[in-house]
This record gives structure tokens, C-alpha cells and sequence, in this order.
């Protein structure tokens, strides 16, 4: 198993808050429901929320019934999900404001009014991040509904945007209930003891220089906690450290029955060359971005449910975090 490459990083589990982002492709939507697990799994209250158009985290999680939407269930793995529906959140939040829900209602069915809210930018963030504030201040009696969140949020480049609407609002607008509503939302991304950003990346050329970007313009305009880096489908090596010629021990076997011993000769020095790409482009992003790498395997079957996320959660989440 792949190893945190790294030391003295503060536990996932002592913030309130984890967003996940990364290039689309990346395993991010994995990754946040690995997470997701391994918290469950500790005792934790944990919601896992989806901010795509799709659902694919109940799946993952085990939910075998319909779509989960805005209002959330709790799955058989353990965690809640829910997919906040932009719409659904700014109904909510003008019905707390304003107190005539019918007329709240009426507005937001009207094609008209739709069609405006669409070609608005940033709207849709500023009210989905507000749901996140939202759910992390909720409270059950004594206690907070949720002990820990996690947030799949929108792939690299929109991602950004993403976190970075509640200051643009500030700076923006001058008083009001909206300004400081966005100010408390922007005080929890901006927080590091409750809010930390957790970048997916494939050790490949382009998602690596792409985290690296990310990484330095989160730094330098959004000023989010950041303190690793997880590296997705790492090809572990194909070779025991006693056999480090293995592929040409193999193209050396007699002829027998079966395929040609050059095929299985090229089938580990493909493996060979791709673990060494990994290896190579997981260095480059710790290097260029300044952060230790959590580095996850491949898994050859690919991840289908909870007990694929678990080989992923043990590594997330190793057995010395609470």
C-alpha cells in the first residue's frame, strides 16, 4: 500500500470541513467518498455533499434506491449524502428571508426570472456554498447534526470561482443581509481551523501542471488551508525489489503453451514504464506545489462500492488519525 509522503500533517478529521477539488477525471467524486467511509467508520456523523449536475455518490456509498437530490439520506456504508440543487438552496434561503414562501414559490417557477437567474454569474456558487455554511452550522439538540462534512466540489478552474464568490460578494456589495451572509460564508473557507481544500491529481503531465496552477492561485487570491496533496491510481511498482529484471527474465523463458513469452516480457515493461511515469510526475507535484503527496493505488477492477472505497480510506484516513 502507497504511503503519505510527508510528516506532521494535522489529522483530515480535526477540521469541520473538507472540499475536495481537482481536474475533472481525477477521482475526486472517489476520493470524497472515501473519505466519506473512513470517517463513518470512526463513529463520525459524516455528510458527503455532491455539488454536480450527477449523482454518483450514493452509488459509491452503497445507496441502491433512487436519486438522492436535495434532501439527502443516509447510506447503508454509514455516511449521509445529498446534492445541493441551486435552486432548492435559494428557495430555502428566500423563504427564511423573506417569510412568504408561496410568493417565493411563484418567482422561482417562472421561466422569466429563470433565464435571468442563469445568465447571472456566481450565483450559483454563493448559494451552494451557503447551504454548506448552512449544514455546517446545523445543530441536533447540543450537538452539530454533522461532525464532519465534505464537499465534492467542481472541477479545477470552475472550482476556484467556486470558493472564491463569497469575497467577490464582500468586496462587492456595501451592507445588507446578502453582504453578511456572504461574509459568514467566507469567513468558514477562510478559516483553517474549520475548513481545509484537499486537491486530487494524476501523476500525468497535465493534471500535475494543472494542480500546481491551482495550488499557487488558491494561495494567492482565495487564501483556503491547504496542507497535502492527494495523488489518484498510482501504479504500484510491477517487479519484487529482488527482480528488478524481471521483464527480461520472462522474455528469456522457453517457448511453451500460451502466449509468447516476448508479450509477457512487454505486458511488465509497459507496467515497469508506467510506474516510473507515476513516480516521476507524483514528485513533480509535491515539488511544484511545496506539499507532501498522499499517494493512492490503482485499483485494477476500478471502484464500484464501499469495499473498493475502503483500500482508498485506509490511506485517506490511516489507522493514527481519531
Amino acid at each position: 500500500m502507497l504511503e503519505t509522503r510527508g510528516e506532521g500533517l494535522r489529522p483530515l478529521l480535526a477540521r469541520r470541513l473538507v472540499v475536495v477539488t481537482g481536474k475533472g477525471g481525477t477521482g475526486k467524486t472517489t476520493v470524497a467518498a472515501a473519505l466519506g467511509l473512513a470517517a463513518a467508520a470512526r463513529g463520525r456523523r459524516v455528510l458527503v455533499v455532491e455539488t454536480g449536475r450527477d449523482e454518483n455518490l450514493p452509488r459509491l456509498l452503497g445507496h441502491r434506491g433512487g436519486l438522492v437530490g436535495h434532501a439527502g439520506v443516509r447510506t447503508p456504508s454509514g455516511p449521509w449524502v445529498m446534492r445541493i440543487e441551486p435552486y432548492e438552496a435559494l428557495a430555502e434561503y428566500l423563504h427564511l428571508q423573506l417569510r412568504v414562501p408561496g410568493l417565493v414559490t411563484r418567482v422561482l417557477k417562472q421561466p422569466g426570472f429563470r433565464g435571468l437567474l442563469d445568465a447571472a454569474p456566481g450565483w450559483r456558487e454563493l448559494v451552494t456554498l451557503g447551504k454548506v455554511w448552512h449544514l455546517e452550522q446545523a445543530r441536533d439538540a447540543d450537538r452539530p447534526r454533522f461532525d464532519w462534512l465534505v464537499v465534492d466540489a467542481p472541477a479545477t478552474g470552475h472550482g476556484l470561482t467556486f470558493l472564491d464568490v463569497p469575497r467577490v460578494v464582500v468586496s462587492a456589495i456595501r451592507s445588507g443581509p446578502l453582504r453578511r451572509h456572504a461574509r459568514w460564508v467566507e469567513e468558514l473557507v477562510r478559516d483553517p481551523e474549520r475548513t481545509l481544500l484537499l486537491p486530487v491529481a494524476l501523476a500525468e503531465e497535465l493534471p500535475a501542471r494543472e494542480t500546481a496552477e491551482l495550488v499557487a492561485r488558491l494561495r494567492g487570491q482565495v487564501g483556503v488551508a491547504l496542507d497535502r496533496v492527494v495523488v489518484n491510481a498510482m501504479q504500484p511498482a510491477p517487479f519484487p525489489p529482488e527482480l528488478p529484471d524481471l521483464d527480461e527474465r520472462l522474455r528469456a523463458l522457453p517457448r511453451a503453451p500460451g502466449p509468447a513469452p516476448r508479450t509477457w516480457a512487454a505486458c511488465a515493461a509497459h507496467l515497469a514504464s508506467r510506474h516510473e511515469l507515476n513516480r516521476r510526475f507524483a514528485d513533480e507535484i509535491g515539488t511544484d506545489t511545496g506539499l507532501p503527496t498522499v499517494e493512492l493505488p490503482l485499483l485494477a477492477g476500478g471502484v464500484r462500492g464501499p469495499d473498493d472505497l475502503a483500500r482508498l480510506a485506509s490511506v485517506l484516513l490511516p489507522g493514527d488519525e481519531p
